[in-house]
């Protein structure tokens, strides 16, 4: 049988072409570790590790939500722990007062320590956070939580009760703030004012003026202990998603590796058998090209 020099060496080129191509995908694959490179490479693999790629991001932002959350859960318990503390001390004072041995001189002095911690629970409920938003103001958080005016405290334009949630997990919303519109602070802090005023004068608001601030004090604490609680209780509930989330990472991580992993061992192989396949054609090749009707006469 005769073949065309033209058919000879068209062949001979398919042959290396398809030869030269298994040995660059089979190095590029043992250089990058990837057994698939193209989705042609293998579909159901491709599929599979386009699906764990989706769930591996929104594990990865889930993650950065809760690391986030967590700064501000910590900054809102630190923040009500230090409004508790000036509670304490604003209690410790009242109950002096209505102690029936004090002199409208000790009341007086007591006006000062009372204005200091009236204005430190004040700047403490207006503060912001790392992004300059007001954290007790609920959902309006570019609204000052608290304004004084004319020498009345009250809430600022817009302050709600709302809750700002944030997606910690599929489904899953953890509140990130803490509203002190929700037990009225600017009423508590009015009322601590006539109390000062009212200290500052040496005179008692009817009989016992500090036994109703005992009780509003104390209701203030009841509410701030409540929200110190909620913020440690959200703290573990986000911990925990977040071990589950690193878990499930893992996870996905090993699959991920298990399908698109190349294996050396036989990526080896092939690459010895593309590199002898394209040596015995080059070979052949070379000699056939050599060979004339008359070597066969």
């Amino acid at each position: 049988m005769r073949i065309a020099t033209s058919q000879y060496s068209q062949t001979m080129n398919t042959a290396l072409q398809t030869a030269n191509a298994g040995l660059t995908k089979v190095m590029s694959q043992m250089a990058s570790g990837s057994r698939v490179l193209k989705p042609s490479d293998d579909t159901i693999a491709t599929v599979r590790l386009a699906r764990l790629s989706r769930e591996e991001a929104a594990l990865d932002q889930y993650r950065s939500n809760i690391t986030a959350l967590t700064t501000r859960l910590q900054n809102n318990e630190t923040t009500l722990t230090s409004m508790q503390e000036d509670l304490l001390m604003v209690r410790d004072l009242m109950v002096w007062a209505a102690d029936s041995s004090s002199t409208p001189e000790d009341v007086k002095a007591m006006a000062t320590s009372l204005e200091a911690l009236r204005d430190s629970l004040f700047y403490s409920a207006n503060t912001r956070n790392a992004e300059g938003q007001w954290m007790f103001s609920g959902t309006a958080s570019d609204v000052p939580t608290l304004e004084l005016n004319a020498g009345v405290y009250s809430f600022g334009a817009g302050v709600n009760a709302q809750t700002q949630q944030v997606a910690v997990g599929d489904g899953v919303t953890v509140a990130a703030n803490v509203s002190l519109k929700e037990y009225g602070l600017d009423a508590f802090l009015n009322g601590l004012q006539a109390a000062i005023t009212a200290f500052g004068n040496g005179s008692y608001v009817g009989a016992n003026p500090a036994g109703a601030q005992i009780d509003a004090v104390d209701g203030l604490m009841d509410f701030l202990s409540g929200q110190i609680a909620q913020q440690g209780g959200r703290q573990n509930v986000i911990k925990t998603l977040d071990d589950n989330h690193a878990a499930v990472s893992l996870s996905n991580q090993e699959a991920a590796l298990a399908l698109g992993k190349v294996d050396y061992a036989e990526a080896a192989i092939r690459l010895n058998s593309y590199e002898l396949a394209v040596q015995a054609t080059q070979k052949a090749y070379a000699r056939i090209s050599n060979l004339s009707l008359f070597d066969v006469l």
